[in-house]
């Protein structure tokens, strides 16, 4: 295991920021962290990179304990925080090497500064100093400086957070491109974000984890698939809340409703049964699948 959360607790004062969290990620893994403002993510990150000590229970990162082995453990992380604290008087490429610096990379922070500019799409901008930067340069100056190192784990906290269309998917690209032979944790609010480059998800409600699952194994035990159907003509509640495995409908006009079923029920081969016993024509049958958006919702309300 690449990361192995085991009982951890953190207590602010009288708040109970994480409630004994465990969760164990592999290595190669991408995995989103979810939840909604409070929920512990940022605290969890936090301590997984040594940024502040669990109140109980244990990490370790590559087999490195976070409180017996911090230095080892940060050599093996790098850390996009939500806010990118950048020295923004400086020049990109200025500002690297520095980073190259702290990490020691000796005579290799020219090439390895290098390698990331190319990396991260930062060469076009290399003349400007980051405080000219646009918030997705910034982003890409965050991610090189996470990766100077060459970190086995990868900790990214809203990368994406204020970014343009154009800029989205250029970060979401360069994400899945590290994930290839990286171990990545990331944070983010956007549940496109997650489908589209994460193989799993972990969401927290108030410190605690409510679910860890893939995402298409999520959705689905969510299991609030509904049908869309247009009939060819009028329809009326009461007749439809007679169909087998129909939970609720919903009217759109009387010929356009939303069906509910019951929970591990197809309404599909019931509905059409009905419609043949009441001699009523489906212009229209689409099978809506639940999304990341609705899972999370419930399980955190």
């Amino acid at each position: 295991m690449a990361v192995i959360v085991n009982q951890v607790s953190k207590q602010y004062g009288k708040q109970l920021a994480l409630d004994k969290v465990s969760v164990s990620i592999q290595k190669g893994e991408v995995v989103g962290l979810l939840g909604p403002n409070g929920a512990g993510k940022s605290t969890l990150m936090k301590i997984i990179s040594c940024f502040i000590p669990p109140s109980a229970g244990s990490v370790s990162v590559n087999g490195f304990d976070v409180m017996n082995d911090s230095m080892e453990v940060r050599k093996t992380v790098g850390y996009l925080p939500e806010n990118n604290p950048l020295y923004v008087d400086m020049y990109i490429k200025e500002y690297l090497l520095f980073v190259a610096g702290i990490h020691q990379l000796g005579i290799h922070a020219k090439s390895r500064v290098d390698e990331l500019v190319e990396m991260t799409g930062l060469g076009a901008e290399m003349h400007k100093k980051i405080e000219a930067l646009s918030k997705g340069y910034r982003q890409r100056v965050g991610i090189a400086q996470a990766l100077m190192h060459n970190p086995q784990v990868l900790i990214l906290d809203e990368p994406t957070s204020g970014l343009d269309p154009n800029q989205l998917v250029e970060i979401r690209a360069l994400i899945r491109q590290l994930g290839q032979d990286k171990t990545i944790i990331l944070s983010t609010h956007i549940m496109q974000e997650v489908e589209a480059v994460c193989n799993r998800v972990v969401i927290m409600n108030k410190g605690l984890i409510v679910a860890d699952d893939q995402i298409t194994n999520l959705t689905k035990s969510d299991n609030t698939n509904v049908l869309i159907v247009i009939f060819d003509r009028e329809v009326q509640q009461s007749d439809l809340m007679q169909i087998n495995g129909i939970q609720k409908s919903k009217m759109v006009t009387q010929k356009h409703w939303i069906l509910s079923p019951d929970k591990n029920v197809d309404l599909r081969p019931h509905l059409m049964q009905w419609s043949v016993d009441q001699k009523i024509g489906i212009q229209s049958m689409q099978l809506e699948a639940s999304s990341m958006e609705e899972t999370f919702r419930k399980l955190t309300r």
